[in-house]
């Protein structure tokens, strides 16, 4: 098996966790190689491909690409960029998955970017001091999905403890409430945008387990649209599958007697036949009707 089928094979019988995996890098390094092939071909893209996929705050501009709040948190350009997301989403995407299914993992992913995406274009079009940087600001990365998973985990199995090197073992809540913290204090910074982002996942994954304590999961709608997406690209059976329909009491009796009458036909022409060639004359077939409806 070559390393292309290795990797088909893993991606198809991968968990959520893998395939989100996949499709991270997979992006990057086609973004990456694009990139390469315009540099090597002194070729100016019409248009920045960074650009079509990652999130712009101006309204204007999102209205025309409005595939961007999902393709953002796919999304990476800088390789620890990448690196730390990644290593984040599968250190805490596996603590999720020991206490929830691949659905939630994914709904809490794609709906704690979104989350992510609303709170950062929001408050960069209504906070005065991100008025100059509107027009021209956009984000990208899995960062804000990632938190919703941290927060998500956290809130649910607080005390979970992990071993984290320098500092020994951790319990679950201390790792959130730092990285709310340190994402708060942030804003301030160079990033503002990627710190908000940040803390619209973090809501969306504390909100998430809230509810799911109440009874109430609150991505239900959200799993049953994205089945509806998945059934599309599913392949489907090459033959026909057809259920009968279960048969009523009356039908059912209506064909019990069919079948009695149809028997009692056939026993009346081997009686018949014994009257006039006598026993003998039957087949093996007749006669084994004939002893069967005898006893």
């Amino acid at each position: 098996m070559s390393v292309i089928d290795e990797i088909k094979s893993s991606f198809k019988s991968g968990s959520a966790l893998i395939k989100l995996l996949y499709i991270n890098i997979a992006v990057f390094l086609a973004v990456k190689i694009i990139g390469v092939i315009f540099f090597l071909l002194s070729v100016s893209p019409t248009f920045s491909l960074v650009s079509w996929l990652a999130v712009p705050t101006d309204l204007h501009n999102l209205i025309f690409k409005p595939w961007t709040i999902f393709t953002y948190m796919f999304l990476h350009q800088e390789f620890l960029h990448i690196l730390f997301n990644m290593l984040w989403l599968y250190w805490f995407g596996q603590i999720f998955l020991s206490y929830f299914d691949d659905k939630k993992l994914l709904s809490v992913y794609l709906i704690g970017g979104l989350a992510g995406a609303f709170l950062y274009i929001l408050s960069f079009n209504i906070f005065p001091v991100f008025n100059q940087s509107l027009p021209i600001s956009y984000a990208l990365g899995a960062s804000a999905s990632v938190i919703a998973i941290v927060v998500a985990t956290s809130v649910y199995a607080p005390t979970h403890t992990i071993h984290l090197m320098f500092f020994g073992p951790v319990q679950l809540k201390y790792i959130a409430i730092v990285t709310i913290i340190i994402d708060i204090l942030s804003i301030a910074s160079s990033n503002s945008g990627g710190h908000i982002a940040h803390l619209g996942g973090a809501l969306f994954g504390y909100f998430y387990i809230v509810q799911l304590r109440k009874g109430k999961n609150i991505t239900k709608g959200f799993d049953h649209f994205m089945d509806k997406v998945f059934s599309i690209f599913k392949p489907r059976p090459k033959f026909k599958v057809s259920y009968k329909k279960p048969m009523s009491d009356v039908e059912r009796d209506i064909e019990y007697n069919k079948s009695k009458v149809e028997t009692q036909k056939k026993i009346d022409e081997i009686l018949d036949k014994i009257a006039k060639s006598g026993y003998d004359s039957l087949s093996k077939k007749e006669k084994e009707t004939l002893f069967k409806n005898n006893n």
